[in-house]
């Protein structure tokens, strides 16, 4: 169990490049006990398919690509001088619809209330971009719990989808 969380002098701002190194850091650590969680309910050889070295690898080259996108903003939580958390957000305007495509916290720093903050400005953000709908997409297993508890906190509602794998 946690300790109880300390009010943090967290302050949200955009990404900027010189923060990369950090941003991936904190999101794989963050992502560690997800992609534990999605070995587990997944297909062995499905999953292999998916991640066929170190699931590391691939999720860097994400990051990285999200970081750099264009059509991508991005915004980094920071806390005593460290970079704590990220979040990315793509806009479809033929749908006036935002979309929450990345976000990640940092481990040491989860439980503080830094994934709802990053979530809340990106819904501002999309808001004030002239969105009308926020989408996020998350994964059903365990690992994913407490994101799913972020986003129904504030107050999304679940699309029940079927996602279904084999491997050829």
């Amino acid at each position: 169990m946690k300790p109880n969380p300390q009010p943090l002098e967290m302050r949200i701002e955009p990404y900027d490049a010189h923060q990369l190194d950090a941003v991936i850091r904190l999101s794989l650590r963050a992502w560690a006990s997800v992609f534990d969680s999605i070995q587990k309910v997944m297909d062995l050889d499905v999953y292999r398919e998916f991640y066929p070295d170190d699931w590391r690898v691939s999720q860097q080259k994400a990051v990285e690509g999200v970081c750099a996108a264009e059509d991508t903003n991005v915004w980094v939580a920071i806390d005593a001088g460290s970079t704590v958390g990220f979040v990315a957000v793509k806009l479809h305007s033929e749908t006036s619809m935002g979309e929450i495509y990345m976000v990640a916290v940092d481990p040491d720093f989860q439980g503080h209330g830094i994934g709802t903050a990053l979530t809340e400005f990106a819904l501002d953000w999309m808001k004030h971009a002239g969105m009308s709908v926020a989408m996020v997409e998350t994964g059903g297993d365990p690992g994913h719990a407490p994101a799913r508890r972020t986003y129904e906190k504030l107050g999304f509602g679940l699309l029940p989808i079927a996602r279904y794998f084999k491997k050829l």
